[in-house]
């Protein structure tokens, strides 16, 4: 999950600065994995006037600059073919460091003159791929200002790393809400204005029986006459800033909506539609060409969007080619719809698309959004697109997901292991949007958020009051000792491995780290014998060749012994100590201990000859590894 620092506080009002909410977020819960800072990184880059440009006397495709950097003037020699007089670029001072070539830069002498810094490209910013020329900038780029400013690169970018049943987190707004939990600001509310229609819709949504619990829920309306042009410079760069492509004004809301307030919505190209949008289950053999560009065949099991004619959209993964908005659409259709979270998962592995769509389905979505949503989108697409929007039309009923729970508050010891007053508990719990009802003062009665359908119980409450409290408080204790004797920290069977590796590497045998897996004719050559049991096969092998689990050691090992020989080496003696795979259930996985010897044995005393190995040698290596585990022979 991916935001910038200005666009969070556009829902919390907080004077944190980025450290401390990169270390709340952290310590609540919601692991910051990176920070983007284009600001510190661009810092020395400043905005350059071109006083002059002229040919370089000794070079005939560079050209010497004299640049105003609102400091002074510096000389600058430069390759690009558009240095010209007059114009204005992105100056790198000496000792900048160019983050798109990597290079730090030095005064030099090129071709006999001096050059005292750069004038560089999008390329050489790390900002694309254009090294056709410099940075060209707008007439009125104030000389000496600093480019990331200039350009609104002073708005960090945080990406945070998010557990399946935190799907509240997936908008800005659920995390901006974790945060004023925490005591780091105040959470703003959202506008939602109830915006009725001036018009019956021309289309309906239709659910049938059997896609009730597929889909229990949809909302949606009709637009017309809307505008469906480029998006807003803002709301391009709050999607540019995470990664995201600006497509179209429509297109870009519905983006904006799903990583602002973690609401999927889809809109369709209402001329494209013919008859009533239906959500149904998917038809053998029917197929679906998405807005990714491909062809996909659907199954039964799959909920889908189709009209009279063809299925116009996979519920809760993608919408379809077909009915997709362009830059000529006049008339949309709104899609905000509740779709089962198994449902989705399932039918996305299927299909192997992965959607913002389906990564929020398949956690969960507040079932209330389906009512709020319907109403913040239109408020952007009347404001964005224009047009006019009709009555609302739903289909479905709204999922019961009310429920209470039982909390007593001296759990946060008991649990947590720390002391939460219940003041203090009390106030987490209702700014994370949980009811509180007092029954007696050591029994609550919670009322989880529609947004919450993970905390299912008192431990869960419990997890809640002590994250916000922040990890760092829980006291550092010791366990309690069971027993004055100290327990052994390895098992048995964990000892037997370094202890078998050990003796037959004293035995002169070399430990070889082979592959759990074999091509499947030498196989089945090393089956036991009377096994009946199938070869475990991998569907996916990592080569053709290596296609069945190894149900001996030994194979690969012959086969290491055989490469060794290959290349000048065909006295070897190997061992390996790893699991062997008879059958696909837990018992079938052994751990095995293998050796093979080869060519002649070297000894160790210098009087000695070599002598060829045979079958006594390694029926030594095996009774001396039965004798070391007290099997008797």
């Amino acid at each position: 999950m991916k935001f910038t620092l200005s666009w969070l506080k556009q829902h919390l009002d907080t004077d944190a600065d980025l450290a401390a909410i990169s270390r709340t977020l952290t310590m609540i819960g919601l692991e910051v994995e990176g920070i983007e800072d284009r600001a510190k990184d661009l810092k020395p880059f400043t905005i350059g006037y071109v006083v002059e440009a002229v040919q370089h006397p000794n070079a005939d495709k560079l050209r010497v600059c004299k640049v105003d950097t609102g400091k002074g003037i510096v000389q600058v020699v430069c390759g690009a073919p558009n240095a010209r007089t007059g114009m204005k670029g992105v100056f790198a001072p000496p000792g900048s460091h160019i983050p798109g070539t990597g290079v730090d830069l030095k005064p030099g002498v090129i071709r006999g003159v001096e050059s005292n810094g750069m004038l560089c490209s999008m390329r050489e910013m790390g900002m694309g791929e254009d090294h056709s020329g410099i940075i060209d900038l707008a007439a009125d780029a104030p000389v000496g200002a600093s480019f990331a400013d200039y350009m609104g690169f002073g708005d960090p970018v945080l990406e945070i790393k998010l557990t399946p049943d935190r799907a509240d987190c997936l908008g800005v707004h659920g995390v901006a809400r974790d945060l004023a939990a925490a005591g780091l600001g105040k959470l703003k509310p959202f506008a939602v204005d109830r915006i009725e229609g001036n018009f019956a819709p021309p289309l309906q949504w239709q659910r049938n029986d059997d896609a009730a619990i597929a889909c229990p829920y949809v909302v949606g309306r009709y637009f017309r006459n809307v505008k469906n042009g480029p998006s807003p410079k803002w709301l391009q760069d709050r999607l540019t800033a995470i990664g995201l492509r600006p497509i179209s004004a429509l297109v870009d809301i519905t983006n904006f909506v799903t990583f602002d307030l973690g609401r999927p919505l889809h809109v369709f190209d209402a001329d494209k539609v013919k008859g009533n949008p239906t959500m149904r289950m998917a038809r053998t053999g029917e197929k679906v060409l998405a807005l990714d560009g491909f062809e996909y065949e659907l199954e039964p099991g799959m909920v889908v969007i189709a009209d009279d004619t063809q299925v116009e959209a996979i519920g809760g993964i993608m919408g379809g080619e077909l009915s997709g908005v362009s830059a000529e659409t006049k008339n949309v259709f709104l899609e905000v719809a509740l779709f089962d979270a198994v449902t989705t998962a399932r039918t996305g592995r299927k299909l192997g698309i992965n959607s913002d769509a389906r990564y929020r389905f398949e956690r969960g979505v507040d079932p209330e959004s389906a009512e709020w949503g319907v109403d913040i989108a239109t408020r952007l697409i009347l404001e964005l697109c224009g047009g006019e929007a009709s009555h609302i039309t739903r289909a479905g009923k709204m999922p019961d997901w009310h429920r209470k729970l039982s909390y007593r508050p001296e759990r946060s010891m008991g649990l947590g292991g720390v002391e939460v007053a219940t003041d203090r508990q009390r106030e987490i719990l209702n700014v994370l949007g949980f009811g509180v009802e007092e029954k007696e003062a050591a029994n609550w009665i919670v009322t989880p958020p529609s947004w919450r359908a993970d905390v299912e119980g008192e431990a869960d409450l419990v997890e809640e009051v002590v994250r916000i409290n922040d990890y760092d408080n829980i006291p550092v204790v010791s366990l309690p000792k069971m027993t004055a004797l100290p327990q052994p920290a390895v098992t048995p069977q964990q000892r037997r491995v370094p202890m078998a590796k050990r003796l037959l590497a004293t035995r002169g045998l070399l430990e070889a780290v082979t592959f759990s897996f074999m091509p499947s004719a030498v196989a089945k050559l090393f089956q036991p014998k009377g096994s009946n049991a199938p070869l475990v096969m991998l569907a996916n092998p990592i080569s053709a060749d290596l296609d069945a689990m190894r149900p001996s050691i030994l194979g690969n090992l012959l086969t290491a012994a055989a490469r060794n020989a290959a290349r000048g080496y065909a006295d070897v003696g190997l061992f390996e100590v790893g699991p062997t795979y008879l059958d696909e259930t837990e018992k079938g996985q052994i751990l095995s201990a293998a050796g093979v010897r080869v060519g002649f044995a070297r000894p160790r005393n210098w009087e000695s000859k070599p002598r060829a190995v045979d079958a006594f040698d390694t029926k030594a290596d095996a009774l001396a590894l039965l004798q070391l585990f007290g099997v008797p022979v």
